[in-house]
């Protein structure tokens, strides 16, 4: 199936590993140009979404290479084992820096210039948490249900304009957010005082499905809602958790 994205101009950030990493290298498998970004890393446009001047440089860069941006995948993001009561108010405002305020900017930068040219795709990319909040860490579940609200106003405000703006949710997945040295099963595993492997097996026996997603699996959905086949779809937040959140919504 020809996705009609040869030759757009895509910015995913986020994309030295994980789910961003596994976008741009299908994006870039579909003969789109991607700007890919993060705050180090060999081969990547550097800058950090949390910083207020990095939105416009992102996109002035994108510009620069490409000549447009047609595509803005908003990917950067992360999270951390701590209670409600352990949350300090510097833990919420980098959460809320990070997955409402980078996106935000991002967005406000690239969605005129793809109105005016006629259209865009812009998919951020969410959680489930933001559909049913977890206590892990209570700070990303609120910030992500933010910004499943944030790509609403963006999609209604643009979609005549022909720039489709979509969410992906995510359960969990076996990338390095999770599964790395220091990830969320071992952060896990030592609040609960059992194995990382314990803990991952908990988490994947929560998913209706029995097992963690894949990146790529949840980059394929990505790379679909960037495409020229989801030309009707605008506002969804679609659900990549393996039923985790049990609603049809």
């Amino acid at each position: 199936m020809d996705l009609g994205l040869r030759g757009k101009a895509c910015i995913v950030t986020g994309a030295t590993r994980g789910i961003g990493l596994e976008s741009a290298r299908m994006l870039d498998a579909e003969g789109a140009h991607v700007l890919s970004v993060a705050r180090s890393g060999d081969g990547v446009f550097h800058a950090d979404v949390t910083n207020p001047d990095d939105a416009a440089a992102i996109v002035a860069a994108c510009v620069e290479r490409f000549g447009t941006v047609d595509v803005l995948v908003n990917n950067a993001g992360t999270s951390f084992v701590r209670p409600l009561e352990e949350l300090s108010d510097d833990d919420w405002q980098s959460q809320w820096e990070l997955h409402v305020m980078g996106p935000m900017r991002l967005m406000r930068e690239a969605a005129p210039l793809m109105a005016a040219r006629g259209g865009g795709r812009i998919v951020n990319v969410c959680s489930s948490a933001g559909k049913r909040p977890s206590l892990t860490n209570p700070a990303y579940a609120v910030t992500k249900a933010a910004q499943l609200s944030l790509s609403r106003v963006f999609a209604d405000r643009y979609a005549a304009d022909a720039v489709l703006v979509n969410a992906v949710a995510p359960g969990a997945v076996s990338s390095p957010l999770w599964t790395g040295t220091g990830g969320l099963a071992e952060q896990a595993a030592a609040a609960q005082g059992i194995t990382p492997e314990s803990a991952l097996a908990a988490q994947a026996a929560k998913i209706p499905l029995g097992r963690m997603a894949s990146a790529d699996e949840v980059a394929s959905v990505i790379v679909f809602l960037c495409s020229q086949r989801a030309s009707t779809v605008t506002g969804a937040a679609w659900s990549a958790d393996g039923g985790t959140v049990a609603t049809i919504i």
